[in-house]
């Protein structure tokens, strides 16, 4: 009965004292937070006056490595939105073509119409009241990763090419 009794004491310890790897990680500040992207919607008129262009701050912080996509509210289908993400392009009877298109800074975005359509003439459907929907992405640069081992990955992927830039 003691070998027993000695047996299960030695087994509870082994039990109670291993400990296996850590986890991963967790982000450092965030106790386990969502983390959301910021988004807003403008409304705007594409005239000779903002030369088919506009300029929206964004009114809060956008850091160093964090993306802008703008989509616009191309139409609506049985009381639903339907979003197109920009650049955008649309062919005229005649070959004209009309973009719409953006860039953006760490301060603001600038959405703007490009293409060969003469501006001035197109209906007021392509350059009044259009409604754009800017999302800032947030990111982090991840420009410290190990790429020691890419020909052993495209290889087992079956990737022919990879650049690195």
């Amino acid at each position: 009965m003691k070998r027993i009794l000695t047996f299960m004491t030695l087994f509870a310890l082994l039990l109670t004292t291993c400990e296996g790897a850590p986890g991963p990680p967790g982000l450092d500040g965030q106790n386990g937070s969502i983390i959301a992207s910021s988004a807003f919607e403008i409304q705007v008129d594409f005239n000779a006056n903002n030369q088919y262009q506009i300029v929206e701050p964004y009114g809060f912080e956008v850091l160093d490595y964090d993306v802008t996509l703008v989509y616009i509210l191309w139409e609506t289908n049985d009381g639903q939105d339907v979003w197109r993400l920009l650049p955008q392009s649309t062919t005229f009877v005649g070959g004209a073509t009309l973009t719409y298109n953006y860039d953006f800074t760490q301060t603001d975005v600038k959405i703007f119409l490009g293409g060969t359509a003469n501006f001035s003439n197109l209906d007021a459907v392509w350059t009044q009241d259009a409604v754009f929907r800017i999302v800032v992405i947030p990111a982090d640069n991840v420009s410290s990763v190990d790429t020691s081992n890419l020909n052993t990955i495209m290889a087992l992927g079956n990737i022919e090419t990879f650049e690195v830039r």
